[in-house]
């Protein structure tokens, strides 16, 4: 068991029969009374997203989570594929478990998968991406006198904001944590 205070982004933990992961964490402290714990988190079985705020002093289940690393294989519908390295077992998860992570899934890429008691629950993404630009609209030096960006659409359907210079057909590093450009590859 650990304490609602002990919870921050990232942090996975159990409460009536369903695993959480915090997406978002504010501690509240009012001028009279005691501090509560806000957390949005998202169900890692059903991709769910909850809205919980906890009295400071309360404790939740904490989990150990297993990881292995897999590559991305295929999809069919909203089941996407894996291959386990070591074991070479194929675990497939579903779109709605992936959430936003489908939007950085490209063929034979390696990731890490998390397991929860032999359960696939959820993977995680590598910091950067490099994709293929596959379409924007051409970008004309001297439209502004600063930074301008344009929209991109990458290979995986992905949308960011990309500089001026970068054109079809351009490798780019995408952020995944943030889905924001990072530099022309």
């Amino acid at each position: 068991m650990i304490g609602v205070q002990e919870l921050r982004k990232g942090v996975t933990f159990e409460l009536d029969g369903s695993l959480y992961r915090v997406l978002n964490y504010e501690h509240i402290k009012t001028g009279r009374g005691g501090a509560t714990i806000r957390v949005k988190a998202r169900d890692l079985r059903t991709g769910a997203t909850i809205d919980r705020t906890f009295p400071s002093g309360n404790r939740v289940q904490d989990v150990r989570l297993d990881h292995a690393t897999v590559q991305y294989l295929f999809h069919e519908g909203d089941l996407y594929t894996f291959m386990d390295m070591d074991t070479y077992e194929q675990p497939v998860l579903n779109a709605s478990v992936l959430g936003d992570a489908i939007d950085y899934l490209k063929d034979g890429m390696m990731l890490e998968l998390v397991t929860y008691e032999g359960e696939p629950v959820d993977i995680e993404l590598p910091t950067t991406v490099d994709m293929e630009v596959t379409y924007t609209e051409p970008g004309f030096a001297g439209d502004t006198a600063t930074g301008a960006y344009k929209a991109a659409t990458l290979e995986t359907g992905l949308q960011v904001q990309v500089p001026l210079f970068v054109e079809v057909g351009d490798m780019i590093r995408v952020d995944t944590r943030s889905g924001s450009y990072v530099t022309r590859v």
